[in-house]
């Protein structure tokens, strides 16, 4: 389930300033006011130049703590931030089938390349540049089998590159959200077995017509139809004979990049029941729950992976990302749980703090909705939870001994 909600999908987000989180509830409301408005373009590109620098994450120094290293991992992660960085106000707001300043399949290649380095624990990193070069090879083959296209109409050529993706080269969609298959939700698996979710598939779609403009074979205005049922493929369609209901199909730059985070962050969250829910309540409620207990004590045996309590490395490397695009202040409230299960209690409520903040305004009357109640409550309990764990000796600072990732063996 999607935390953005109806009111605000999430192609249509909202930017400003990344700071430092303080422990300060009083700064920490200034420091995260980003959450709330929206600054110039100009601004947001300088200020983004240290994008994330200052973040208080904890999944990679965990792990290097605890014998894992995460020299790739860090790498990868510097990568995405060194393309995120160009997220200018404008620039969040752009269809990625326009997008000029972020390379989105290099950034999701990044993406792809932390959460193999954490899994795989492999001294190689992910080639991310061979995998970049197949858009160039998959855009070469298609213009050689399809060049009459270019002298016919916008549609043709449009119905002859869906052809192209959708038959001869058998890329078709999986509506998988679960991380037992979670090769439809990396961009190098998709590209190397051609199944993949929505958000890659129109990626895909994006970085062929990228190459298509690029060599002068493409001179009108196009877009990506984003679909939101779970059965349609993502087509095209000429821009100036689209219709107004179009546009709430269109994927924007940072909607893409949320789209696949959150993906990610669904599939491989760790306190998961047969039907979807909200994220946040089950893992709030985690402590009641017999299933959470049986996670917990996988994780204290260092079973990091499981059908049923997904993966806590990959769930929270989402949760970090996320932040880092300021999607929405959620995240802050979601990534608190995830701590909070790993023993990291300080930072769960520094993080927790933040989000409350930070929310947006309307949140800070009495909720309406019985979600938005049971979220509130939730939220209440669990600071009320972690400040009496920390008034216990003991307590004062995190130990990476006692959390989960202080155990690095492998359930394979």
């Amino acid at each position: 389930m999607s935390l953005f909600g109806a009111s605000s999908p999430p192609w249509v987000l909202r930017t400003s300033l990344l700071t430092t989180p303080s422990s300060s509830s009083a700064s920490s409301s200034s420091k995260f006011s980003k959450f709330q408005s929206c600054p110039s373009p100009r601004l947001l590109c300088r200020a983004q130049a240290n994008v994330g620098s200052d973040f208080k994450f904890v999944l990679h120094d965990a792990l290097d703590s605890s014998g894992t290293p995460t020299s790739l991992a860090r790498e990868a992660r510097e990568g995405f931030c060194s393309q995120i960085r160009h997220l200018s106000g404008i620039e969040r707001q752009t269809s990625i089938s326009i997008n000029r300043c972020v390379d989105l399949g290099k950034t999701a290649l990044y993406i792809a390349a932390e959460d193999d380095s954490l899994v795989s624990h492999s001294s190689v990193p992910l080639p991310v540049d061979a995998f970049i070069s197949r858009f160039g090879d998959l855009s070469m083959d298609y213009c050689s089998h399809y060049n009459s296209s270019f002298r016919s109409s916008p549609e043709s050529l449009l119905d002859s590159l869906e052809n192209y993706l959708y038959v001869n080269k058998a890329f078709r969609r999986t509506n998988a959200r679960h991380h037992s298959e979670p090769r439809a939700l990396y961009l190098h698996s998709v590209l190397t077995h051609r199944s993949g979710s929505p958000a890659m598939l129109s990626l895909i779609y994006s970085e062929i017509l990228k190459m298509l403009r690029l060599w002068g074979f493409l001179d009108f205005d196009v877009e990506i139809f984003f679909p939101h049922d779970r059965h349609s493929l993502p087509r095209g369609y000429h821009k100036q004979k689209s219709k107004e209901s179009d546009n709430a199909h269109i994927l924007t730059s940072q909607g893409l990049l949320v789209e696949i985070l959150r993906n990610l962050k669904d599939a491989f969250w760790p306190f998961q029941h047969d039907q979807p829910g909200n994220l946040f309540l089950e893992g709030s409620t985690g402590f009641q729950l017999a299933s959470a207990k049986a996670a917990q004590h996988r994780l204290d045996r260092g079973v990091w992976t499981s059908v049923h309590f997904g993966d806590m490395r990959r769930a929270l490397s989402a949760c970090e990302r996320l932040i880092l695009l300021e999607a929405d202040p959620k995240e802050l409230r979601d990534y608190s749980i995830l701590l909070y299960h790993c023993g990291f209690y300080e930072q769960s409520l520094e993080y927790l703090k933040l989000y409350q903040d930070t929310k947006s305004r309307p949140l800070r009357r009495q909720p309406s909705d019985s979600l938005a109640i049971l979220e509130e409550d939730a939220v209440e309990k669990l600071m009320i939870r972690l400040n009496l764990i920390l008034m216990e000796d003991g307590w004062s600072r995190p130990s990476y001994a006692r959390n989960f990732l202080g155990n690095n063996s492998e359930p394979w």
